[in-house]
């Protein structure tokens, strides 16, 4: 059996709820502390989620980095306060699972990677659909020269309607705790899935596109954007706080198109489903095609973020148990979506002026 990894976990928001579940389920992950800035809330949290009652309650995230017990922490708290506790949760030495946008920009995420390979511990951002066993498959046939070919156009939308509730209250609307709102939160999915599907070669250019909708903070509710290529090879997404829900992403290359409409969160919980074409053509009448696509089934034991978890805890277990060194992998994405979420708020933020992307 591995070893498992004791997650201390940093804050009750709900998506807290998610990864506490998703912690259970890993074969290779324990729950053993949560702390939250009252310890009361705490508690619920230790009694709402089924947790042992031995569970250790922390009232504030300093004791909860104090704690021996805890190796990795899992800090789900609003973006703007990332850079110091990710920071701070390195210097304890505890390994750190990182709620998506890592950071408010690429110099904060900078300081917190730069932390973490000082002090040796591993760094993963929560984008949970990477770790779904779809997304292998999918990057199999994308891989393929002969069926896919290379790739020419990606499109990826992100969109969920806020209710009132929601653009008034909610922490991804609030310029001090999220300022980035619908581009942090939903956008940083479609450059992620934009940067997978082009197997992370950075795109040379962003614009995003004129008159983003924002409220009166300022912060941005609704923007679209594309990438360029020097090569011509084009990309655009939507993001959204105030369209229905969609989560498209269509990959379209010389020899074949892939497309899924739920590439965040899949529809089925153990099973997910794409769509595949290759070398589509017409009937000689131009009436209907002659080959259409396939439709692929994956099936899941474990729901993605468990395996999330699952991968994190391994890389985690390596290097407590065997000294192996942190993956590099994983932050490099990061920073890599990171420096593009960057460009395009840039570009946003200067009426769509092109922005260079620098990595």
């Amino acid at each position: 059996m591995a070893a498992s990894i004791r997650f201390g976990i940093m804050g009750c928001a709900d998506i807290a709820r998610k990864i506490c579940r998703a912690i259970g389920l890993a074969h290779n992950a324990t729950v053993v502390a949560v702390s939250s800035r009252s310890a009361d809330k705490a508690r619920r949290f230790v009694a709402d989620n089924g947790l042992p009652e031995n569970t250790r309650v922390h009232g504030s995230y300093e004791d909860l980095l104090e704690d021996p017990a805890v190796d990795a922490v899992y800090v789900p708290l609003p973006t703007s306060l990332h850079v110091h506790w990710a920071i701070a949760a390195a210097g304890k030495g505890k390994h750190v699972l990182l709620e998506k946008p890592p950071a408010l920009n690429a110099a904060e995420l900078d300081r917190i990677l730069e932390a973490c390979e000082v002090n040796g511990v591993q760094i993963m951002d929560g984008t949970m659909w990477m770790h779904h066993p779809r997304t292998a498959k999918m990057r199999e046939l994308l891989s393929d020269p002969d069926r896919f070919g290379q790739v020419k156009r990606t499109n990826s939308i992100f969109s969920f309607n806020g209710d009132s509730d929601f653009l008034k209250n909610d922490i991804r609307v609030k310029p001090d705790l999220d300022g980035l709102g619908a581009l942090g939160d939903a956008g940083w999915y479609c450059i992620r899935s934009i940067l997978w599907a082009n197997d992370y070669d950075l795109p040379k250019t962003a614009i995003g596109f004129p008159n983003p909708v924002k409220n009166e903070a300022g912060v941005v509710l609704s923007c679209d954007a594309s990438l360029h290529w020097e090569d011509g090879r084009v990309a655009t997404f939507h993001c959204s706080f105030l369209a229905h829900l969609t989560m498209d992403l269509t990959v379209i290359g010389s020899k074949g198109t892939l497309q899924l409409n739920d590439f965040i969160v899949p529809f089925e919980e153990k099973s997910a489903h794409f769509t595949f074409a290759s070398d589509s053509c017409f009937n000689d009448l131009v009436s209907a095609w002659t080959t259409f696509p396939k439709k692929h089934v994956v099936s899941t034991d474990l729901p993605q973020e468990a395996l999330m978890v699952s991968e994190f805890s391994s890389l985690v277990a390596a290097i407590k148990e065997s000294g192996a060194k942190p993956d590099s992998k994983w932050p490099t994405i990061s920073r890599k979506t990171q420096v593009v979420l960057d460009a395009v708020k840039t570009s946003l933020d200067s009426g769509s002026k092109p922005v260079q992307i620098v990595f």
